[in-house]
Formats: structure tokens, C-alpha cells, sequence
């Protein structure tokens, strides 16, 4: 019964979603952005996958042709016109990721000449490593539920043109580094500092795609090993851990995706699933000890709790795989301790969901200011599988 209220609660939220965006019906100017955008189309495959509905699949990829259609091209404020990679109609069409995707916001991005300002440049376009890594696994897992190899490679595509511009070699010439934003045409940094998960979200992420272009047979010799290894290397030694709600979240979907992909005889014996869950842990701690719950809606994240919650939900999924894995999970002592400290903080998803539920919460300003993003995620935390399954 939970299970089937669950599934309607997503249903009714993402058509709301769809229709409110411009996704269906199609609007000529539809509301894009990336991050929500790479969730929602796992929603809809999700209740593609949960309910049969063809209609979700349909959302799905009209999503996915929106997005490249909209944030593969300039700004309709931009003096620039066409495809952001430069290719012609045709050739965007065909290769739509090749130049990245645009975040979507909605100011104008920085030109290089204007003047840094904080505050300002959280609301300011560009493109973001983080977000076209959340794209890369949308298209992946269209790939997966369709059997269309045309996703996983625009996915490809994508990885290797902002692995090639968003990856530099430090000034010293001792490592590689990665800036946080880039600009529209990925010429010139907007923010140079790198962000704490994106060398791992890369790493990950790549290491997804590989294993899915391995099936493909029009592309079986496709190879992400340079930039694969150019990621490793960054992720060496780093600590991951974060008070973050959001962060905490992405790193237990990041030790979920690990432990899949371990299945599929990846990451043997490299330590980074022990690591994000060790991470994870520091996190929540964190996390719990601060109590940021107790606080009133306005005072609130919605996403940012949202992204904990999808996160918790690894936890009894992880433990059901680790069981019919042993062969591969061995019988740790390690991760038995692990989980069962990790199942301490499970409670804190219902919380989360509930609080963001009530209708009242939803009138806050917090909710509104934010309420694509803020639906979309409270659709996956109530039904994560079309998020978190590879």
C-alpha cells in the first residue's frame, strides 16, 4: 500500500512538473535546467519502469530533446545564436552534448572583463561540472531502459568535451586540477576553484559510461581510460567528507553506484566504496549533531535535504546487494559495521519527506523560491529507483 501511494504521490508530481516546465504540453519557451532536468528524467523512467506506462518514457525523452535544444544552444538574450559547440543545425542535432549544456540560469554569464562578484554569480549562466555529470548518468540510464545506445553516447560525447576543458594541469605542472564553472563556450573559467566531489563525480560517472559503451555494438572500442585515470589520479588521498546535507546525499548515491558497478567486476580492491561510506558517516554525524531539522520551513533547503534523503535510500538497497554478492563483497566484518551504522540515520528520510509533504511547508518561501528543483527531488526521495539503479 505504501509502495502504490508512493508511485501516485510521483505520478501526480512529476506531471505537475512536466506541465509547469513546458515539457507537456510543449511549451515554445519551455523553463530548462540542468540539474532538474537530469532528475526528472530518471523519475520518468523510473515510473516507466515501475508502472509500464509508455507515457513516461515518452517524458522522458521529451526531455531530453528539450534540454539539448534548449541549453546546447545560446541564450535567446545572447548576441550569439545556434549551437554553443559551433556545429550547424545538422550537425548539432546529431552531436548535441559535444559543446557541454548550459546550467540555466537565468542571468547572463560573466564576460571576462566584468568584475567577480559573489552573490551575483550564483544566479549567472554557464556550465557546471557537477550538473553535466548528473546529465551524463540521465542519458546513461536512458540507454539502460530503452536499449538506445544514441544516449550513452552523446553521454561520451559530453564527458570528453568537459573533461577536456574543465581538467588543467596546475601552474606548478606537478597535477591536474579542475575549475568549478566554466563559461557558456567553455573558453575561459568563471569559477577557478574546484569543487570538493567533482574529481569523484567524474571518476564515477566515467567509469559508468565505459561499462555501458562496453555493450554497445557500434561503439564497442569507446574509451574513457585517459580521462578516467586523469580523475583517479585527482581523487588520490582526498578526504570526502562533508556536514553538507546534499553532499552526504551524493556521496551515498555515488558508494551505490560504486558497489554496481563493483558487481560488474569494476573498482576491485581500490577502497573507494569503504571510503564514501566512512565519509558518509563523518557526514551525517555532523549532520545530526547540528539537528537543522528542528528548524521551520523557511529556514530551510527543501533540495538540500531532498539530496540527504535520495542518499538514505542506498542504504537497505546497498544491504540487499552486499547479500546477494557475497562473492564480491566478501563476508566483511568492515561493511556489517558500516551498515549498521549507516541504518542509525535512515530515519531521517521519512523526516525529511514528511516535513516537505505538508502542504504548508510548501507554501514557505523557501519551497517557492525553488520549487522546480524542490519537486523534482522530493518525486526521487519517494521513489529513487529510476535514480539510483544502473
Amino acid at each position: 500500500m505504501k509502495q502504490r501511494t508512493s508511485t501516485s504521490l510521483v505520478k501526480k508530481i512529476m506531471t505537475e512538473f512536466a506541465r509547469l516546465t513546458g515539457v507537456s504540453p510543449a511549451s515554445n519557451m519551455p523553463r530548462r535546467y540542468l540539474w532538474t532536468d537530469a532528475f526528472a528524467v530518471c523519475n520518468f523512467l523510473g515510473l516507466h519502469e515501475e508502472t509500464g506506462g509508455k507515457e513516461f518514457k515518452d517524458l522522458a525523452l521529451q526531455l531530453v530533446d528539450q534540454v539539448h535544444s534548449v541549453l546546447g544552444r545560446h541564450r535567446h538574450d545572447d548576441h550569439r545564436t545556434g549551437w554553443i559547440s559551433g556545429l550547424d543545425e545538422e550537425g548539432g542535432r546529431l552531436h548535441p552534448t559535444v559543446g557541454g549544456l548550459r546550467i540555466g540560469k537565468q542571468l547572463k554569464e560573466r564576460r571576462p572583463s566584468d568584475p567577480f562578484n559573489d552573490r551575483l554569480e550564483w544566479d549567472r549562466d554557464g556550465q557546471y561540472y557537477h550538473y553535466l555529470t548528473k546529465w551524463m548518468h540521465a542519458l546513461n540510464r536512458v540507454t539502460k531502459v530503452t536499449g538506445d545506445f544514441a544516449y550513452n553516447r552523446w553521454a561520451i560525447e559530453l564527458a570528453r568535451a568537459a573533461h577536456s576543458k574543465f581538467v588543467y594541469t596546475s601552474s606548478s605542472g606537478s597535477q591536474k586540477r579542475m575549475y568549478w564553472k566554466m563559461s557558456i563556450d567553455l573558453s575561459y573559467p568563471l569559477v577557478p576553484s574546484m569543487g570538493l566531489h567533482d574529481p569523484l563525480d567524474g571518476f564515477v560517472t566515467y567509469s559508468q559510461l565505459q561499462t555501458t559503451a562496453a555493450e554497445d555494438p557500434e561503439q564497442s572500442t569507446a574509451n574513457l581510460s585517459a580521462e578516467i585515470l586523469d580523475m583517479a589520479n585527482m581523487c588520490e588521498g582526498r578526504s570526502w567528507a562533508t556536514d553538507d546535507p546534499l553532499g552526504i546525499g551524493g556521496l551515498l548515491s555515488d558508494a551505490f553506484r560504486v558497489a554496481q558497478l563493483m558487481v560488474k567486476g569494476y573498482f576491485a580492491q581500490t577502497g573507494l566504496f569503504g571510503d564514501l561510506l566512512d565519509a558518509s558517516l563523518v557526514g551525517l554525524r555532523a549532520f545530526a549533531k547540528e539537528d537543522p531539522l528542528k528548524l521551520s520551513a523557511n529556514y530551510r533547503l527543501a533540495f538540500r535535504e531532498l539530496g540527504l534523503s535520495i542518499g538514505l535510500g542506498v542504504v537497505e538497497r546497498l544491504q540487499k546487494l552486499a547479500e546477494r554478492n557475497e562473492h564480491t563483497f566478501g563476508k566483511d566484518h568492515d561493511l556489517k559495521v558500516r551498515m549498521k551504522a549507516l541504518k542509525q540515520y535512515e530515519t531521517l528520510k521519512e523526516v525529511i519527506n514528511s516535513f516537505w509533504l505538508q502542504p504548508e511547508n510548501q507554501e514557505a518561501e523557501s519551497w517557492i523560491a525553488h520549487r522546480d528543483i524542490n519537486m523534482v527531488m522530493l518525486a526521487t526521495s519517494l521513489s529513487p529507483d529510476g535514480y539510483l539503479r544502473l
